[in-house]
């Protein structure tokens, strides 16, 4: 009985697969949504009003969004060279991997799906609690659906509708992503791009607050 001899796989066939298993589903449009999305994400609106508190006034806000947006033209200018030089699928795993060793690539791969993405869903699911409680009261951090449970002398486990509002929220973003990537782009690009358009009206009403404010104190 003859033993049977598997052709092994050149490296185009290789790269045939590679390419038949990661399609590019994602155009110009949807990319830009998706690092416009990443950039202005809902910490804007969360921390923006602790940042005046802290600078003092709207002008030094301003400097400090500009420091902050120069830093971060400078971080994806290098993230672009990189793509670049690596169009590999992995993004910051593939740099650090190439980088430093593949050791590092996989930690940053542990922490951004434990600690780093997790955090930013987390933020999200919060920050749309907290606005939502501003056209409907009864959603709020403060009203318990589950009274708390110390369990020690500072730490309680408790569930408010503002809560529930968030986990809500992470799960239709898990069930719209695991959609796939078509139905989870669209969703990306209708709610950054309506984010995107209502952020000069609000830099507006923020001046005039501050304007009434002023004039009141005269």
């Amino acid at each position: 009985m003859q033993p049977s001899h598997t052709p092994a796989l050149t490296t185009g066939a290789i790269s045939d697969i590679r390419h038949e298993a990661l399609k590019r589903s994602l155009g110009l449009f949807d990319s830009t949504m998706i690092v416009a999305g990443s950039m202005i994400g809902t910490g804007i609106f969360i921390v923006a009003a602790e940042m005046s508190r802290e600078v003092g006034s709207a002008g030094w806000l301003l400097v400090s969004w500009m420091i902050t947006g120069l830093l971060t033209i400078a971080a994806a200018l290098s993230y672009g060279e990189l793509a670049a030089m690596m169009p590999h699928a992995g993004g910051q795993y593939v740099y650090l991997r190439e980088a430093w060793s593949p050791i590092w690539g996989f930690l940053y791969g542990w922490t951004l799906f434990l600690v780093i993405q997790t955090g930013t869903v987390a933020a999200v699911a919060v920050g749309f609690a907290r606005y939502l409680g501003v056209l409907w009261p009864r959603i709020s951090e403060t009203n318990y659906l589950i009274a708390p449970v110390h369990v020690s002398s500072t730490y309680a486990l408790s569930l408010s509708t503002a809560q529930l509002v968030g986990v809500l929220l992470i799960g239709l973003l898990t069930w719209s992503n695991a959609c796939g990537i078509q139905y989870g782009k669209i969703i990306q690009n209708v709610f950054t791009s309506t984010r995107n358009m209502h952020a000069p009206g609000r830099y507006r009403r923020s001046r005039l607050q501050q304007r009434s404010r002023g004039n009141q104190v005269l």
